[in-house]
């Protein structure tokens, strides 16, 4: 049997979150490669109640981003509670985005993209997103407010900028989810116009085990796609100067631990063969 072992390695299940179906806010949760060792390794000890089983017809490669990237997005989407009438916008299109606009995309709604890097946008524009704005080029707030503004903006980029315009991007009433963790720890909230538009902020934090199931199947039916380079180990060094510096091809990197075993594993998800 295949599993994953998903960042959140373990939790309580007592407390008030775990018993509410919020187990990523469990006080007493443990991380996988953080708090318990894992990820960068051809072997990892999980709790028997946290992995996640992994189904006949997904690709091991694929389970990898799908138990990192893949269920903290689909996370999001759902705490932005888009639906068909909706326009959704997706601020930045990389490991987390590219997988964001197709979860939204389930759902029915119309889903633009921003990103500043054109081949980004492209991948957006294949995954079924049109590529509503390059941010280097023209302002995308505006060019969203002139659709009749975001019913709901997914935040995934890593600086604050993507934060604020998806924030003044939305219609009244339109929700702004914080998926991305900027290193620059803050953003400016106009209270006037969040008060008067009815404006909502809502930080969403990976997913569930059972979110995690629904991904997969999603997966395995053939309703996403994972976009990523496969790697071994000892490439581990480049790979990750090529993430930082904004070199990497694809938006996702999976390590390959060694040629005979089909145990690819991303950054914050591994997945094993027992």
């Amino acid at each position: 049997m295949r599993v994953a072992l998903p960042w959140l390695g373990y939790a309580c299940g007592t407390c008030k979150y775990c018993n509410s179906g919020r187990e990523t806010l469990c006080m007493n949760q443990l991380n996988m490669g953080y708090a318990i060792n894992g990820s960068f390794a051809e072997y990892a000890l999980g709790y028997a109640r946290h992995v996640v089983r992994v189904p006949d017809g997904v690709d091991p490669a694929d389970a990898a981003p799908l138990t990192c990237a893949g269920v903290t997005t689909y996370k999001a989407v759902k705490v932005s509670e888009a639906r068909s009438s909706h326009l959704v916008a997706v601020f930045g299109i990389g490991g987390l985005g590219h997988m964001a606009v197709q979860y939204a995309r389930i759902t029915g709604a119309w889903v633009v993209a921003v990103d500043i890097n054109e081949a980004r946008l492209e991948t957006a524009r294949e995954l079924g997103a049109e590529p509503f704005s390059n941010a280097s080029e023209q302002d995308p707030v505006a060019a969203i407010q002139r659709l009749g503004g975001a019913d709901a903006a997914i935040a995934t980029a890593v600086t604050p900028k993507p934060f604020q315009q998806a924030y003044r991007s939305r219609a009244r009433g339109g929700k702004l989810v914080c998926v991305g963790l900027p290193a620059e720890n803050h953003m400016e909230i106009p209270i006037f116009e969040t008060v008067l538009g009815a404006l909502e902020i809502r930080g969403s934090i990976v997913g569930t085990r059972h979110d995690l199931e629904e991904v997969f199947e999603l997966h395995r039916r053939g309703l996403t796609t994972v976009k990523y380079e496969e790697r071994h180990l000892h490439e581990v060094n480049e790979a990750i100067e090529q993430v930082l510096d904004g070199s990497a091809r694809t938006p996702r990197l999976v390590f390959r631990m060694a040629p005979e075993l089909a145990a690819p594993v991303a950054t914050g998800a591994a997945v094993v063969t027992a």
